[in-house]
């Protein structure tokens, strides 16, 4: 197969910055190459150095003076919510009633799940993401739908089909044993088929009666290398409701913990309400707490306490997500943008490089990930984005300006969005230009 030459700004995160001067957090190539072959990295460095290791018939592509990064990691989000978003409701259950679990009706149908999937992954690559963690329906068909597509444009995706039982309307139940046996199928059917990765996926505690709660611990101990994702401590409302449903509980994530659902694959959308004991639990597991900041704040629901979840003596480990469509946007770019406002309203700070770390690295290690994404370190798939921190005339403006990278990150995060990405490689093809 060709090799392909990348050449422009190189940026790689090696582990999370502790303040804006760590630059031993990070690898900065000013002038630099990626050469890649069948999907993955296989060199990295000074372009010089690179390019001489290029064959003959290598692509070449220069992006300077762009920077290119590893492709941004969503870790949270609903894919058959992309005509929920920009509904207008006062909170999270009225949203959920109202919009979303009508809409995810819809998806029952075969040709509604696959439409609606092929403007799901568009809308990804346009933003420069490049892996996700998604939500599909109750309905077996919208996961085929979403996988079939990931498998289609050879993307390394994660998702699950929805397991609910109660309080939803009728065309959205299952029931513990068709939970259980769909969720088999769809493992037998598309995990690890191209970069498919399912995820066992009970909505949340408020939509699982005890029974599916049960079979979701069976699968948990039949596939114990995947993927768990629900949804945590969210809303007040919610908390309470779900906490009388499961009167026993000590708390809302004692609830998962008695059904084994708590460990360092699972993760936990939201996690804005953890008591100490919660927080404790879910540090000692490795559970990963998501922060979803436009959702949270669209929602009304609270202020996710990002720094100070990461400094206690027991930290819990942290992924950030659009929550489309609870969340406002597709882009990590404004969802970071949101997540700073947030900590800013919290009295804390969060760096620019806290914040691409997060997108990239952080994200891939909350996924256990890190070995195949979220660097541009050799062997790594091929996952990039390009980026313009000069895409539009106000930022073109502001860079005249702009002096570090820092700087130029941040002005990225805070006024960027899709026309920011350049291009979006998917195993070292271009995919956003192709759109």
């Amino acid at each position: 197969m060709t090799h392909t030459l990348l050449r422009g700004r190189l940026l790689t995160f090696l582990r999370a910055p502790q303040e804006l001067g760590d630059t031993g957090s990070y690898l900065y190539e000013s002038d630099g190459g990626l050469l890649i072959k069948d999907g993955l990295i296989v060199a990295r460095g000074a372009y010089d150095k690179v390019s001489a290791k290029a064959p003959a018939d290598v692509v070449a592509v220069d992006h300077r003076p762009h920077l290119i990064m590893p492709g941004f990691i969503d870790t949270h989000l609903h894919f058959p919510q992309m005509q929920v978003i920009a509904s207008y409701a006062a909170n999270l259950l009225e949203w959920l009633n109202t919009y979303t679990f009508p809409e995810e009706c819809r998806f029952v149908e075969s040709a509604h799940a696959a439409r609606i999937a092929t403007h799901f992954y568009d809308e990804l690559v346009r933003h420069g993401t490049t892996t996700a963690v998604a939500y599909c329906s109750v309905h077996k068909t919208s996961a085929d739908a979403f996988f079939a597509e990931a498998l289609r444009r050879n993307m390394r995706m994660v998702g699950g089909k929805v397991m609910m039982d109660r309080n939803a309307p009728q065309g959205l139940l299952d029931t513990p044993q068709m939970g259980y046996d769909e969720t088999r199928q769809i493992i037998a059917e598309w995990h690890g088929k191209g970069r498919c990765h399912v995820a066992i996926t009970p909505r949340f505690a408020i939509t699982s009666t005890p029974a599916q709660m049960e079979a979701t611990q069976a699968l948990a101990r039949e596939f114990p290398d995947l993927h768990i994702q629900t949804h945590l401590s969210e809303n007040h409302d919610e908390i309470k409701f779900t906490c009388e449903l499961y009167p026993e509980a000590i708390d809302y994530t004692d609830i998962y913990a008695r059904y084994g659902l708590l460990g360092d694959r699972t993760l936990f959308g939201h996690c804005i309400h953890l008591s100490d004991r919660e927080a404790d639990a879910m540090s000692e597991t490795g559970s990963v707490a998501v922060h979803c900041p436009t959702s949270n704040l669209f929602l009304g629901s609270g202020l996710f306490p990002l720094k100070a979840l990461a400094r206690r003596d027991k930290s819990v480990r942290i992924g950030v997500a659009t929550d489309i469509g609870g969340g406002s946007s597709y882009s990590m770019l404004r969802t970071m943008d949101e997540a700073y406002k947030i900590q800013q309203l919290l009295g804390e700070r969060l760096n620019p490089l806290e914040s691409y770390y997060h997108m990239t690295l952080g994200n891939a290690q909350s996924l256990s990930l890190a070995d195949r994404i979220g660097t541009l370190d050799v062997g790594s798939d091929a996952d990039i984005v390009v980026l313009n921190a000069a895409a539009t005339p106000a930022m073109a403006l502001k860079m005249e300006v702009v002096k570090t990278l820092p700087e130029e990150l941040f002005l990225l995060q805070t006024m960027g969005d899709d026309r920011a990405i350049v291009e979006t490689y998917v195993a070292g093809v271009a995919a956003k230009s192709t759109i």
